[in-house]
C-alpha cells in the first residue's frame, strides 16, 4: 500500500544547483525521479523492460472502442468501487486501488483520460508554501510534493526539479516573501529561504532587472499534466482496474440495503454509434426467427385454402408474430438513442448519441472535477458548489525556453492566487499564464449564473493582459513566438477549500471533490488517505494484489537530434523500419512510438489522444498540413491499429487554439501579439481575481 511521506521523510534541496537551459526532456536525455539521465542511461533508467504494460504478454492489441480490453466486475456483475472522473485526482485514486485485490471501475465523461482542468494547467509541482495553514489544501500539497521522484522513477512521465521563485521587486514584495515563509514553515515545507538580488541574477539571468529579492523552494518541480494522468491511468488499468470513457454519470441511487445503482449516458459520435449500435444481438434473433416463423405460418395457410379453420388461425398468429418481428428490430436498433452534449474544457465541445447504462458499486468516489458538485447532490449532498475559475495561457516556441529556469512568480496578491507565471515546460518550451478570471456570479436569490461579461471578453484583452503582465518577470521573451493558446475552468467551489471525505447519509460515498490548484502537486498524497477511508468505511481494500507492478515504461524514447531517424514528407511507406519513420517532424515522433501508444491499456481513438502521449502535433508548426502533415499520417495509423473506418478518427478541431483567430499564425499575428505585449499597456480582465 502506499502512503504519504512523514515530516521527516523529506528530501534536502536547499542547495540545489539552478537548472540548466540546455536539458530538454527527450532530447539527448531525459528527467527520472527530479534529476536528469544522460542519453546512454536511458536504456535502464527510463525507457525500463519489464513494465507493467507487458502484463498483455507481448502480444498487445488496440482496446475496444472506449473502453479498456477487460473487466474487473465480479460474478455477480458488481463493483467494490466506482471511481466517476479520470483526472489527475481519480487516476490517482484508480492506481492507489490497483495495488489491492478490489474490483475498480474507472468512469471518465470525455473521449479520453486527462481531458477537463487536468490537462489545462501548468504542470508545477508546487511545494505547498503559500496554501492556509490548516486548511485541506495545506495537509496534502507538500506530502504529495515529496511523493513525486518516487513515482516518477516508477511511471517515467517525467519530472523536473527545477524550483520556484517567488520573486519582489519593492519592500512591501520582500515583506510578502518573509510571510511566505514563515506559512510554508507552518505548513511542514522544507528547504525554503529566500536569495538576494546577487544570486537571484545568477540563477536567472533573464529576469527583470528591477528585481530585488525571490523565495527559493527547490522542492518545486515540473511535469506535463495530461502525461502524468496518463501513465497513472495506464498502470492503474495494466494492474486490474477497468476503464470506461464517454460515460456521463446522470444519477446515482443510494440503496436501502447499501450500495449504489449508478447511471450513465454512454454516448458516441453519431456515424460511430450507427456503426456499433444498429441492432442489439438478442433483440435481432428475436426479430428474426418470429419473422421466419411467420412467413412458415403464412405460407401454411395459403395451403390450406381461404375456407379453412386452420387457415385463419396460421393468419393470425403470422400477424402475432410480424409484429412482434418489427418490434424486435426496433428494439434491436435503438440500443443509441437522443443526443447529450458534454464540454469537459473551455472550447471543447464532445457530444453523441445515448446508450444508458446501470452500474453497481458498494463504495463510490467522487472525482468529478467542475461536475462534482452535481455529483455529490445525486446522493444528496448539497454541500458546496461549483464556482469555475477560467485560467488562460499561452505557450511560445522552444527558443524561447532559456528564459526562464525555474518556475517564476510574482510576489502574490494576499488574497486572490499566485499571480501571472513564467516557466519552461518539461519539452522546453516557454509558458506564460494564467489569468484567473469567474465565470459565474452570485445571484440575489443565492444561485449561481454565467457572467456574460467574462465569457464574451475580447481575446485581445486576454492576450494582453498575459503577456504584459509576464513581461514583469522576463521582458525579453519574443511575443510573437506564440506557438499555442489554450485554457483550463478550475473548480472552485462556494467552501472555499478542496472537499475530501465521506458524505453523511450515504454510506460508502467519499468526495475528492472541487479539488483546484495545486491539485496536481497534492494528487499521490490525496489518493492514499481516500484509499484509508475507504477501508475504515468497510472497503475491500486491506489485501494486497501480489501481482501489482508500480512501474510503467514510457512511450517516448529520447533522440539524438535526428540520428537514425528517416522522412519523407510524400512517400512516407518507404521507411521500412517504425523506429526511424518520422510522423512528426517538429517533436521527432516515430511511428513506432503512435504504435506503441495505441496498444497501450487505454483506448484511443482520436489524433488528440495519441498528442497528449506521444507529442506527435504538439510542435512549433501545430500540425500545419502544409509543412509535414503530420495529424493525417497519425489518423492512419490509428485506423490500422484500432482497426475503425479512419473517416470516424477524431481529428483536432480549428482553429484549436483557445485565443488565436486560427491555429497557424501569420506575421499579422506576430506583430499584433509583440503589440499587446507592451507592460505599459494595462488590461483590465471581467471577473478577474487579481
Amino acid at each position: 500500500m502506499g502512503s504519504m511521506p512523514s515530516s521527516s521523510a523529506v528530501s534536502d534541496a536547499s542547495a540545489a544547483p539552478a537548472a540548466d537551459a540546455r536539458r530538454v526532456h527527450g532530447d539527448r536525455g531525459a528527467y527520472v525521479g527530479g534529476d536528469w539521465v544522460e542519453l546512454e542511461d536511458c536504456a535502464e533508467l527510463f525507457n525500463i523492460k519489464n513494465g507493467s504494460e507487458s502484463r498483455c504478454g507481448g502480444d498487445c492489441r488496440a482496446c475496444p472502442r472506449s473502453r479498456s480490453r477487460h473487466t474487473s466486475a465480479k460474478p455477480d456483475g458488481t463493483y467494490d468501487v466506482v471511481i466517476i472522473g479520470a483526472g489527475c485526482i481519480g487516476s490517482a485514486i484508480a492506481r492507489e486501488l490497483s495495488r489491492t485485490t478490489a474490483s475498480v471501475l474507472l468512469l471518465e465523461a470525455a473521449d479520453d483520460v486527462t481531458q477537463g482542468a487536468t490537462k489545462g494547467n501548468s504542470g508545477i509541482i508546487h511545494a505547498g508554501f503559500d496554501d492556509k495553514p490548516g486548511s485541506v489544501r495545506a495537509k496534502y500539497c507538500w506530502p504529495g510534493n515529496q511523493m513525486f521522484p518516487q513515482l516518477d522513477r516508477e511511471l517515467h512521465f517525467g519530472f523536473q526539479r527545477n524550483g520556484s521563485l517567488v520573486v519582489a521587486k519593492s519592500g512591501a514584495d520582500v515583506a510578502v516573501l518573509k510571510e511566505l515563509l514563515d506559512r510554508g514553515g507552518k505548513n511542514g515545507v522544507r528547504n525554503l529561504r529566500i536569495v538576494e538580488q546577487a544570486e537571484l541574477r545568477r540563477m536567472e539571468p533573464a529576469i527583470d532587472p528591477a528585481a530585488i529579492a525571490a523565495l527559493f523552494s527547490p522542492d518545486a518541480g515540473t511535469i506535463t499534466p495530461y502525461e502524468y494522468t496518463i501513465a497513472l491511468a495506464e498502470n492503474a488499468v495494466d494492474n486490474g482496474v477497468e476503464l470506461r470513457t464517454r460515460r456521463k454519470v446522470v444519477a446515482i441511487r443510494v440503496e436501502e440495503a447499501g450500495g449504489f445503482t449508478i447511471i450513465a449516458k454512454h454516448w458516441e459520435p453519431k456515424a460511430v454509434a450507427a456503426r456499433l449500435g444498429g441492432r442489439s444481438v438478442a433483440p435481432s434473433l428475436l426479430g428474426a426467427g418470429a419473422a421466419v416463423g411467420a412467413a412458415a405460418l403464412l405460407a401454411q395457410a395459403a395451403g390450406e385454402g381461404k375456407d379453412s379453420d386452420m387457415s385463419g388461425w396460421a393468419a393470425a398468429a403470422a400477424a402475432l408474430l410480424f409484429a412482434v418481428a418489427l418490434f424486435a428490430w426496433r428494439l434491436g436498433a435503438s440500443r443509441f438513442s437522443g443526443w447529450l452534449s458534454y464540454s469537459p474544457s473551455p472550447g471543447t465541445q464532445m457530444g453523441g448519441m445515448v446508450e444508458s447504462e446501470q452500474i453497481r458499486a458498494r463504495f463510490v468516489v467522487n472525482a468529478a472535477g467542475t461536475s462534482s458538485d452535481a455529483v455529490a447532490a445525486m446522493v444528496g449532498d448539497h454541500s458546496f458548489r461549483i464556482k469555475p475559475r477560467m485560467g488562460e495561457y499561452i505557450l511560445l516556441h522552444k527558443d524561447e525556453g532559456p528564459k526562464a529556469r525555474h518556475v517564476l512568480f510574482p510576489a502574490p496578491h494576499p488574497y486572490f492566487g499566485k499571480g501571472c507565471l513564467v516557466q519552461s515546460t518539461l519539452w522546453g518550451n516557454l509558458i506564460l499564464g494564467p489569468t484567473a478570471r469567474d465565470t459565474v456570479k452570485l445571484q440575489p436569490d443565492g444561485s449561481l449564473a454565467a457572467d456574460e461579461a467574462v465569457l464574451a471578453e475580447p481575446s485581445d484583452n486576454i492576450l494582453g493582459w498575459i503577456l504584459s503582465k509576464s513581461r514583469g518577470l522576463v521582458p525579453t521573451f519574443d511575443a510573437g513566438a506564440v506557438i499555442h493558446t489554450f485554457a483550463g475552468a478550475r473548480a472552485k467551489n462556494t467552501t472555499g477549500d478542496w472537499v475530501i471525505g465521506p458524505v453523511a447519509g450515504a454510506p460508502g460515498f467519499v468526495n475528492a471533490a472541487s479539488i483546484d490548484s495545486p491539485g496536481i502537486a497534492a494528487s499521490p498524497a490525496i489518493a492514499v488517505d481516500v484509499v484509508r477511508m475507504l477501508r475504515e468505511a468497510g472497503a475491500p481494500v486491506a489485501q494486497p494484489d501480489p501481482l501489482f507492478n508500480p512501474n510503467r515504461a514510457p512511450l517516448i524514447t529520447p533522440k539524438d537530434g535526428f540520428k537514425n531517424l528517416k522522412m519523407s514528407k510524400t512517400e512516407p511507406w518507404k521507411v521500412k523500419d517504425p523506429a526511424q519513420n518520422v510522423v512528426c517532424k517538429c517533436e521527432r515522433v516515430t511511428e513506432a512510438e503512435v504504435v506503441a501508444a495505441c496498444r497501450r491499456s487505454l483506448p484511443i481513438d482520436s489524433t488528440q489522444a495519441i498528442r497528449k502521449r506521444t507529442r506527435a502535433g504538439m510542435g512549433h508548426c501545430q500540425g500545419d498540413p502544409d509543412n509535414y502533415g503530420c495529424e493525417a499520417r497519425v489518423a492512419a495509423i490509428i485506423a490500422r491499429e484500432t482497426g475503425c473506418p479512419q473517416a470516424e478518427v477524431g481529428r483536432r478541431p480549428f482553429p484549436a487554439s483557445s485565443l488565436m483567430r486560427q491555429r497557424i499564425f501569420d506575421e499579422r499575428d506576430r506583430e499584433r501579439l509583440r503589440t499587446l505585449s507592451d507592460p505599459n499597456r494595462e488590461f483590465v480582465l471581467h471577473g478577474a481575481a487579481a
